[in-house]
C-alpha cells in the first residue's frame, strides 16, 4: 500500500471513529459530570481525524508533523476519557471496549508515524 492509499484509509478510519464517539457520547448521563465528559470526549475523539485530514493537506513537512502530533495527543486524550467512563461504569463494557481499543490503535499508529518523522 502506498502513502496516498494509507492516508485515505486512515482518514476514513478516523472519520468512522469520530462518528462512533459521537454516538457513544449521546448515551452518556445527562448530569453536569456527564456533560463535561461528553464535551471532552467528543472534542478529542473528533479532533483526531480532523487534524489528520489537515495533515494530509499540509503545505510543509513541519506542518504535517505538527498535525500528526496533535492527532496523536488527541487519541491519547480520547483513550483517557474512555477509561474514566469505563471506571465510572456509565456504559456497557462492550461499547467502551471497542472504542477504547480503536483509540489505542489510532494512538499506536500516530505514535509510529510521528516517530518515523522525527528520524
Amino acid at each position: 500500500m502506498d502513502n496516498k492509499e494509507f492516508g485515505r484509509k486512515l482518514e476514513l478510519r478516523t472519520r468512522k471513529f469520530a462518528v462512533s464517539i459521537i454516538k457513544l457520547s449521546i448515551s452518556l448521563p445527562r448530569t453536569e459530570e456527564g456533560k463535561v465528559l461528553k464535551n471532552q470526549l467528543t472534542k478529542s475523539g473528533t479532533s483526531i481525524g480532523a487534524n489528520y485530514r489537515e495533515a494530509n493537506r499540509s503545505r510543509s513537512k513541519a506542518d504535517f508533523k505538527n498535525k500528526v502530533s496533535i492527532s496523536e495527543s488527541e487519541a491519547s486524550e480520547t483513550a483517557y476519557w474512555l477509561e474514566i467512563i469505563q471506571e465510572l461504569k456509565w456504559l456497557e463494557p462492550e461499547v467502551l471496549e471497542d472504542n477504547l481499543n480503536e483509540a489505542n490503535e489510532l494512538l499506536a499508529i500516530f505514535t509510529s508515524v510521528g516517530a518515523s518523522l522525527r528520524r
